[in-house]
């Protein structure tokens, strides 16, 4: 876990950089970065191939858990321990989301753009779950003899105010172009 939040994080930083410098949008289609005549270019190609291939690995995951999210709403059985005859809507729910996932090329999506995206979609809305979870977390109704240890409830709530301004930011960002 601690290496792939090192990953994420030279990854944001590479985004920020490419952002801030303009050169992100001269490079934004795959190919050409991939053609590109200048050296940075080509890194950029390499860093493309590590999201793509961090995508490739994600789709498995996503699927997985858009099924469990999808069976746990509706109160469907789910499991992978469970053959597909026992639990039939979750393996529906998952091959319908492997599927979908996969098709994004075929409907002429830029997958770096999709992924892209999906990220600040993701950084966005990680906000408020984050306040849910750290609000519940010190609710004793709800976690009962799990209360979080004071050490964890203090990293919580810092990360997610750390959180907070960086969305605020980058929204604005978009919004006004100010950053």
């Amino acid at each position: 876990m601690a290496f792939s939040n090192l990953v994420a994080f030279f990854i944001l930083v590479t985004a920020v950089t490419l952002h801030a410098s303009g050169t992100g949008k001269r490079y934004s289609n795959f190919r050409r970065c991939c053609q590109s005549p200048a050296i940075f270019g080509r890194e950029l190609c390499v860093f493309a191939l590590g999201i793509i291939g961090a995508g490739l690995l994600a789709i498995p995951f996503l699927a997985g858990s858009a099924a469990y999210a999808i069976a746990e709403t509706f109160r469907w059985r789910d499991s992978l321990e469970s053959k597909p005859r026992q639990a039939p809507k979750f393996y529906i729910v998952l091959a319908a989301a492997t599927i979908i996932g996969m098709s994004l090329h075929f409907l002429g999506m830029d997958p770096i753009r999709v992924l892209y995206w999906s990220a600040v979609i993701n950084g966005v809305v990680a906000v408020p779950l984050m306040l849910i979870l750290m609000i519940m977390s010190a609710n004793r109704r709800i976690i009962g003899k799990f209360l979080l240890p004071p050490h964890l409830h203090i990293i919580g709530w810092s990360a997610t105010i750390v959180m907070f301004p960086a969305s605020l930011a980058f929204i604005l960002s978009g919004v006004h172009g100010l950053f």
